[in-house]
């Protein structure tokens, strides 16, 4: 009878551990806060959020993008690629010469006076060989896509933006 209890104060002791450790797969992970149909990120600690209008995420031939803007005459966008996209999961930004997945965070100043020359600056991910960011899918259907993105960009001088706390919240289009 000793025996017995102690064999079954090992198995409930087991089970206790293996059911407190596990954890469901967060390879894509949580999905973030962005609300239906925008895409929100802090760029250098200011929050920009797109509007819905000029939200979207193409999925052609295997590759994704996504891409919103705040509209305006003074706005900001992201557009995010991932070449060869196949589902859930985290897609590195750089990383070296067999990475694709790019990223971009790009302002556009209107002047009503001149709306024929607008001034854009774009900043690019990845700029060197180094992962300088993720995107990260945590859920995809044959019509959303929902996920998180966070990356340093840089334009073509030396002047770079951290995007951080970026997620997305899209209907998806398969063209």
């Amino acid at each position: 009878m000793k025996n017995l209890r102690q064999i079954m104060l090992l198995v409930m002791a087991v089970a206790t551990v293996s059911l407190t450790s596990c954890s469901k797969d967060d390879d894509g992970g949580s999905g973030g806060g962005a609300a239906q149909g925008t895409i929100v990120a802090k760029v250098d600690g200011t929050s920009v959020t797109t509007i819905e209008m000029a939200t979207f995420a193409h999925l052609v031939s295997g590759n994704l993008q996504i891409q919103g803007n705040t509209g305006g005459t003074s706005s900001k966008a992201f557009v995010i690629t991932i070449i060869g996209f196949d589902g859930v999961g985290t897609y590195p930004i750089g990383g070296g010469a067999n990475i694709f997945n790019i990223a971009a965070y790009v302002e556009t100043e209107v002047d009503l006076s001149n709306p024929t020359q607008p001034d854009v600056t774009t900043w690019q991910a990845p700029y060197d060989d180094t992962e300088v960011g993720e995107i990260k899918i945590s859920e995809i259907t044959s019509t959303h896509i929902i996920g998180t993105f966070k990356y340093k960009a840089k334009t073509e001088g030396e002047n770079y933006k951290d995007i951080t706390e970026g997620s997305f919240n899209i209907e998806l289009q398969e063209l």
